[in-house]
């Protein structure tokens, strides 16, 4: 492929997709009760949902180093890519971009790194976005081409989410203590959303029923009159998942094409705690962008 496409272990495709269009992912490391490993390899989202649930333990993510970025751009120069487009989870939320950035200038112009100020497959579509242009322009694929490619997806996908309690956001620094308090005082269920690339609460509800039904009237709202792609993503809760999906099939009817299921890994596991149901809407480029 002239343009190879990289992401993180956070974009959580299913790994059919991974294989089918040739994209390179780049673990984050997560901490355990003080056992390190890599997400996706070492720590399987049953970990994360098994140590969350239980007795509290300590758990912890960091990003991948630069010197991992420049090893893997540098393996896939060698190997006959063109150049390579990097993307990943929002700056918002990791460093990760960062640590992508500072090995891509060791490269010059043959790397470009896209935030897609998201995360799972907010991520995970932004990716297949780029590879497909690549895929599509094949022995002609720019990596200017292939970049406005990703960013086009960006602006085109949209993220909401519930999770049972802001603790572990707050725990891990996505929102602030009096976001967390509001939610706690109140008894509600936070319904989050992700505008610039920070975790902002959307709406508060009072049931689980409820926050799911919330899910499925927002994602119809930012499917608007599109075509869309969905993925839906839970930690450990595969019935939320199920309702979730039936729901949004029967209301958007024919204009859903692709729907994608994914446990959240560990990463996002560890800030959003047992309980989490996502829903990411991808709305598809109309025909006068082809």
């Amino acid at each position: 492929m002239p343009v190879a496409v990289v992401t993180d272990s956070t974009a959580y495709l299913p790994p059919e997709l991974v294989r089918a269009h040739r994209i390179t992912v780049v673990p984050l490391t997560v901490v355990l009760d003080g056992t390190e490993g890599q997400e996706g390899v070492d720590v399987l989202p049953a970990d994360a949902a098994r140590a969350l649930g239980g007795r509290r333990v300590s758990v912890s993510t960091s990003r991948p180093a630069p010197e991992q970025f420049a090893g893997t751009y540098r393996r896939l120069l060698d190997n006959g890519a063109d150049g390579v487009v990097s993307v990943h989870l929002s700056a918002g939320l990791s460093g990760t971009v960062e640590a992508a950035r500072l090995a891509a200038a060791e490269l010059g112009d043959r790397v470009a790194v896209v935030d897609s100020r998201s995360t799972g497959m907010g991520l995970g579509f932004t990716a297949l976005a780029a590879a497909e242009a690549a895929e599509a322009a094949a022995g002609g694929a720019d990596l200017p081409r292939v970049r406005r490619a990703a960013l086009d997806a960006v602006a085109r996908t949209t993220i909401f989410f519930y999770v049972d309690t802001l603790d572990f956001l707050r725990r891990g620094g996505r929102i602030n203590a009096a976001e967390a308090l509001l939610g706690t005082a109140l008894s509600v269920k936070p319904i989050m959303h992700m505008p610039d690339g920070a975790i902002v609460l959307l709406d508060k509800v009072r049931t689980a029923t409820r926050g799911l039904a919330r899910l499925v009237d927002l994602a119809v709202e930012a499917a608007g009159d599109a075509d869309v792609d969905l993925a839906v993503h839970h930690l450990a809760t595969p019935q939320r998942a199920e309702q979730l999906v039936a729901a949004l099939a029967e209301r958007l009817g024919d204009r859903l094409h692709a729907t994608y299921v994914t446990e959240a890994g560990a990463v996002i596991a560890a800030h959003a705690g047992p309980g989490l149901a996502c829903v990411v809407v991808h709305r598809r480029p109309g025909p006068e962008a082809a």
